[in-house]
């Protein structure tokens, strides 16, 4: 890994990017994840239909304990030792909308996800890949400003997800939630307890889940040890499908 000075590295610290865009998924899935979306979005996401897409509406703050929430706060709790806050010391409401297609599928082609949201967790958080500002790939330092949940806020304030965490999935199978192609992803392991062994160069493969009954293509966190830091990353290079929007 190259070796930046350490205020280029503090730099990076707050300057996980914010995109915006879209495209239009070319074919139609067979399984509509409309009924799972609508029933295990935690209350803090409001979930809306219109016509073939899902809509889902959050403010992005967790509901889970951070020591980003603030010393005094009923949610707060202390870092990792050793770990401490990035220059970005707190969090904030944000205006989340990110829609995506009751029916997923396969893309024609496979676009890279880029710097900002890539998903929505159950909870309304953010779901960011394994890049930082500037797109470099998270390093060690960067991930001594991550909570338990291998989470921080970026320079707008806004929380957001990198990898596994205590609040959210660790080494087991639970629905963390849905990227902007519409399909869900999950921890290390399948339902039936494994790690599976069959997982795609998009970090997913199909079949049935405990949400899903028909075979759905779903996405699981790596299981490699990031940097042997503890953590997992959640997702990392292309989507399946095409993404839906998603807005600040």
């Amino acid at each position: 890994m190259k070796k930046l000075s350490m205020l280029f590295l503090i730099a990076m610290h707050i300057s996980c990017s914010k995109t915006d865009s879209s495209e239009t998924v070319s074919s139609t899935g067979t399984v509509d994840i409309t009924a799972v979306v609508k029933s295990k979005y935690f209350n803090s996401a409001v979930v809306s239909t219109s016509g073939s897409s899902i809509v889902i509406k959050s403010n992005g703050l967790p509901e889970h304990k951070t020591p980003y929430w603030g010393e005094g706060n009923a949610l707060y709790e202390d870092f990792p030792t050793g770990y401490h806050a990035n220059v970005n010391t707190s969090m904030s409401a944000q205006n989340y909308t990110m829609t995506i297609t009751a029916k997923p599928s396969i893309s024609t082609t496979h676009e890279e996800t880029t710097l900002g949201a890539i998903g929505l967790a159950l909870n309304g958080v953010p779901i960011y890949n394994d890049r930082e500002g500037g797109n470099v790939a998270l390093d060690a330092l960067t991930i001594t400003t991550f909570d338990y949940s291998g989470a921080h806020p970026g320079p707008g304030k806004d929380y957001h997800y990198h990898t596994t965490g205590r609040y959210t999935t660790t080494d087991d199978a639970n629905l963390v939630g849905f990227l902007r192609d519409g399909f869900p992803i999950y921890g290390r392991k399948d339902k039936d307890g494994s790690y599976p062994s069959n997982l795609d160069a998009y970090g997913g493969h199909t079949g049935v889940t405990a949400d899903f009954s028909e075979a759905i293509y779903h996405y699981h966190a790596s299981n490699v040890n990031y940097l042997n830091t503890g953590y997992y990353i959640l997702k990392a290079g292309a989507y399946y499908g095409a993404k839906g929007t998603f807005t600040q």
